[in-house]
């Protein structure tokens, strides 16, 4: 009954029946797997359908060199890109077979309401988060993580041209050196940013950031309150990042937070394959003169 419970794959419970069918009638071992009399005859037949798929090391691999964050849908494009047709429902039973799984999202809450940012900045955005050229229309908005037994923030500033994450920083505080630091980080002249657009918090308020766009001429633009999806973009960015790598991990210290941020910035702009850019890592979509 153990196998039944825990969602073995027919191929293992028509191994089991197969090895067992001198000690026990076939029929109740295949009542108690719960396999239907006419696929279990034929697992039986044919046991050369037991074999390992001739792909299986490959998509193994897909999926390991995601550090197992990949589901069947991008390796499914990630084999496409060697070479290798395979469709999901293969690839889905391979993972199934070798206890393979993607990363999901977990429900997640802030710890504490942030004081919001009542500026008078319009939505410039107004939700059209396409048709910009690169560099010139970053959007931010911090993600809490939780290290040890208090908080921590990452900013992402993302481009909208090619959903790069331009610049990153982390620290303990949603606060104005938080965003710029994260704006330091930025590899291309500030003043080629024409708009920035953030959310209402906190953090993006103050004379310090204040300064910051004036001096490099960078306009403002804010999301409505209470209006998430005027930001959906970075919205949808910091889920994947909590997905993929904050909520597979345990944080003690600052130190290891922004020593995994910063490999997992490097491998999605470089190599995670991003279904809006045509399952292309946003570096090679840039290099290929696209844009959104």
């Amino acid at each position: 009954r153990c196998f039944r419970t825990s969602g073995a794959g027919i191929r293992t419970k028509a191994g089991v029946i197969r090895s067992d069918a001198g000690r026990c009638p076939v029929s109740a071992q295949r009542r108690i797997l719960g396999v239907a009399k006419s696929t279990c005859h034929w697992m039986l037949e044919h046991p050369e359908a037991e074999r390992a798929d001739p792909y299986e090391k490959d998509a193994e691999r897909v999926w390991r060199d995601s550090g197992k964050v990949y589901g069947a849908r991008k390796i499914k494009h990630a084999l496409g890109h060697e070479g290798v047709t395979l469709s999901r429902r293969r690839i889905n039973r391979i993972m199934k077979g070798n206890g393979m799984a993607g990363s999901y999202s977990k429900a997640a809450y802030r710890p504490r309401p942030a004081r919001p940012n009542d500026d008078p900045a319009p939505n410039i955005l107004a939700r059209e988060f396409n048709g910009y050229a690169p560099r010139t229309h970053p959007a931010s908005d911090p993600a809490y993580v939780r290290v040890g037994s208090s908080w921590a923030c990452v900013c992402l500033p993302g481009d909208l041209a090619n959903r790069q994450i331009a610049g990153h920083s982390v620290g303990v505080g949603h606060d104005a050196d938080l965003v710029l630091a994260a704006f330091a980080a930025l590899r291309f002249p500030l003043d080629e940013i024409e708009v920035f657009h953030t959310d209402r918090g906190g953090g993006f308020t103050g004379e310090r950031i204040e300064r910051m766009l004036d001096v490099f001429g960078i306009t403002r633009s804010l999301s409505r309150p209470g209006n998430p999806y005027d930001n959906a973009v970075v919205e949808s960015t910091n889920r994947l990042v909590k997905k993929e790598l904050i909520h597979r991990n345990v944080y003690t210290n600052v130190e290891q937070l922004r020593s995994d941020v910063n490999r997992y910035v490097w491998w999605y702009n470089h190599q995670r394959l991003h279904s809006t850019l045509g399952y292309l890592s946003p570096v090679e979509f840039t290099q290929q003169g696209k844009t959104l």
